[in-house]
């Protein structure tokens, strides 16, 4: 395999190691953005049955042993697998190879105790909807991660959506508490307005029918309009009308509002404990 010199290609060879959930929306992303699957190197002791298929459909390495540093090592494993896995995933990492981490709780520090000879590593936080491509990931890199390096991390994440570089590691609690977790907090939001449509007489698969397509079409709005989304608000509530008489509840005495900060920063707050 050659090593990619690009730097708005993909980092190669590049081995992923941990094909989870995330790491296989990550792996069908590459392969989606026209990486060259001879260049690509799956460790994963246990893959799912659909990995396994994937790399002998694709013609990808899996499981193979290391055979010289890898131009990139995106981190996949479950966290609490670090300490164990970390041997064997020592060979692939040279003093050019970038190291991206999506491991939830593990700093910069730790993945660098675990594997010393990681110099350049991006430590990042994607969530759920990476897994179509629609994700938000935060993200984060040592003082080595110049950019080439940068570019290169960039090219990795970007294909599962956005990315949003941080100058400041500790804001990666933040960014879990926010986009990590978010979705959660809007399938939450989804089952409370079904609940709420039966409430007021629909029948239950009608509403739910009713709520999922709402939040989905408000999300696509969002996403499509340069308006901020308070503005988005304003715009769709006219005065006196049924919106408005909603949203003077929900926002009665900054019910919603404060809600939401209070949930993110316990969030946040969690996510430190589990940094710790």
């Amino acid at each position: 395999m050659t090593r990619a010199t690009d730097p708005t290609a993909f980092p190669t060879p590049l081995v992923l190691a941990g094909a989870g959930k995330m790491g296989a929306a990550l792996l069908r992303g590459w392969l989606a953005g026209g990486l060259d699957p001879a260049a690509v190197t799956v460790v994963d002791p246990q893959p799912a049955p659909e990995i396994a298929g994937l790399c002998a459909e694709r013609a990808l390495r899996l499981n193979p042993h290391a055979d010289g540093p890898a131009g990139a090592l995106v981190l996949g494993i479950k966290p609490q697998v670090l300490d164990a896995a970390a041997p064997a995933l020592s060979p692939w990492i040279g003093p050019d190879t970038l190291v991206v981490s999506i491991l939830a709780g593990k700093t910069i520090a730790d993945l660098k105790r675990r594997l010393p000879a990681a110099r350049a590593v991006v430590r990042a936080m994607p969530n759920l909807p990476a897994s179509i491509g629609r994700g938000a990931t935060g993200a984060v890199g040592s003082p080595e991660v110049g950019p080439q390096a940068r570019a290169g991390a960039e090219r990795l994440l970007a294909s599962s959506g956005l990315v949003a570089w941080l100058d400041d590691e500790a804001l990666i609690d933040a960014v879990t508490a926010v986009s990590g977790s978010g979705p959660a907090y809007v399938f939450l939001l989804a089952e409370a307005l079904a609940e709420a449509g039966v409430a007021a007489g629909l029948p239950p698969d009608l509403s739910a029918q009713l709520a999922r397509a709402t939040i989905a079409g408000a999300g696509a709005l969002l996403d499509a309009d340069t308006r901020e989304a308070g503005q988005l608000r304003r715009d769709v509530t006219s005065p006196g009308g049924t919106t408005a008489a909603a949203l003077a509840v929900l926002m009665r005495e900054g019910a919603v509002p404060d809600l939401m900060r209070e949930a993110v920063a316990a969030a946040k707050r969690r996510a430190g404990e589990l940094s710790g």
